[in-house]
């Protein structure tokens, strides 16, 4: 029986790939000077999904495997810090987040053992060998 005061479990929102550059930061002052934002990687996904690659919210909120208000919601925090670190002055950091790296099909390892396992219908949570949820996407060889 599920208590009605506890949270529903957070989803992993599913990330193509983690950003090319983690740090963002304004020229010329020193970053222990500046205050530090951050912004979760799925909260970048959602920026580059919507802003960057242009989808709309029905095909991005699909692409990330999650509800159309939860990527609003996603997409309005990662644009309000975005403006925040651009008009403060402040350093943007990319890291951290409730996030499945990969593109949901195809194979997972295990970062805590190792352990490999084969995507079948719904995305792993967890590694049934060692019970982490640190699992990477591996992309499929040809």
């Amino acid at each position: 029986m599920t208590n009605p005061a506890m949270p529903r479990r957070k989803v992993r929102r599913l990330v193509r790939q983690e950003p090319p550059v983690s740090v963002f930061k304004p020229a010329g002052v020193p970053a222990r000077e500046l205050e530090t934002i951050v912004l979760t990687v799925d909260e970048y996904e959602a920026i580059r999904l919507a802003d960057s690659e242009g989808l709309g919210q029905r095909d991005a909120c699909e692409a990330m495997r999650v509800s159309q208000p939860t990527f609003n919601r996603i997409l309005s925090s990662g644009r309000m810090k975005m403006a925040t670190a651009l008009v403060k002055g402040c350093v943007l950091r990319i890291e951290g987040g409730h996030y499945l790296l990969g593109d949901g099909t195809g194979t997972f390892e295990c970062a805590q053992c190792g352990h490999i396992m084969k995507r079948s219908g719904k995305n792993p949570t967890s590694c049934p060998k060692c019970g982490s949820t640190d699992l990477r996407w591996i992309r499929r060889r040809v």
